[in-house]
């Protein structure tokens, strides 16, 4: 008989968080989340354990966490470009007393989600070679961070792997992100402010960011690499904001009302070279495909 596998999700309670528990569940893997708060109704999966603690905090994570765990997911933080102090503890500081107590259990996998903020304004397509130079408090946590947890590999063999994230999409994301707002704003059928549009992204569907945790976890070739995950492609916010409003029939963008930070890099997207020879991984939804499965979603919750 197997012995059941099991996973701990800091952050389990999030948007990508809850995504990877419904999927670490059908693997019938035992899974528990650390997050700040209680799951909001619709993102309570059957069968997790939920725990609440900030991992700021070393002698309250201390104990918390008392189980032993096969793999542990970093999905968790605090984002907001101007609370730095909240910010770098949620982030650098989390990380730090993660890793104080991970290093001392047998565990085969820590994968840290980092972000393409890490990058800052450097020209695209992203290569995790690059010499990153972040602008945001938030892109600065998270290199710091990833900087840290490397050193912990090559002094250690902590086995640890940085996917950094691109922007990730789909069904039960918080309704303050970019694509909730314009639908919820289209299905209200009302005026919302956007910038003129203009700026490139990459956005990847939320089942696709599981799938390249799971396949980290799982391979025996990605401890102590970094890893961008993505689509490899961008789309201009104006042509999402364009399809959103003829396909919901409604909401009246006011294009230019939001002025871009000057940090704001216009085009991001990442090389997906390494994703695909270390994970063998590449999305598998197309952005067209995803886009429709979020706005079914969104419709049912707003009905």
């Amino acid at each position: 008989m197997k012995t059941q596998k099991s996973m701990l999700i800091i952050g389990g309670t999030g948007f990508i968080g809850h995504h990877l528990a419904v999927k670490c569940k059908k693997l019938k893997w035992r899974v528990t989340s650390i997050s700040t708060k209680k799951p909001q109704p619709d993102r309570k999966v059957k069968g997790v354990t939920y725990l609440i603690c900030n991992i700021g905090n070393l002698e309250k994570l201390k104990k918390v966490i008392k189980d032993d765990f096969n793999y542990v997911v970093n999905l968790g933080g605090y984002i907001d470009h101007y609370d730095k102090e909240k910010t770098f503890r949620s982030h650098y500081l989390g990380v730090k007393n993660l890793s104080t107590i991970f290093l001392k259990k047998n565990i085969n996998s820590f994968i840290q989600i980092g972000s393409s903020t890490e990058y800052g304004k450097l020209r695209s397509p992203h290569k995790e070679q690059d010499k990153c130079k972040p602008k945001l408090i938030y892109g600065k946590s998270k290199l710091l961070a990833t900087n840290y947890l490397i050193n912990l590999y090559k002094k250690y063999k902590f086995p640890v792997t940085i996917l950094r994230f691109y922007l990730v999409f789909g069904p039960k994301q918080s309704k303050n992100r970019f694509i909730p707002i314009i639908i919820n704003s289209c299905l209200k059928k009302i005026k919302f402010d956007c910038s003129d549009g203009k700026q490139k992204r990459d956005f990847l569907y939320v089942e696709d960011s599981v799938d390249s945790i799971i396949r980290a976890i799982k391979s025996k070739k990605t401890n102590g690499k970094i890893i961008n995950i993505g689509t490899g492609k961008t789309v201009t916010l104006k042509k999402i904001i364009d399809y959103l409003v003829r396909k919901i029939e409604g909401g009246k963008p006011q294009f230019g009302k939001v002025i871009l930070r000057k940090d704001e890099p216009k085009i991001m997207y990442p090389s997906l070279k390494i994703a695909v020879k270390l994970l063998k991984w590449k999305p598998k939804i197309s952005f067209s495909k995803g886009l429709n499965k979020t706005i079914i979603a969104y419709t049912k919750a707003n009905i």
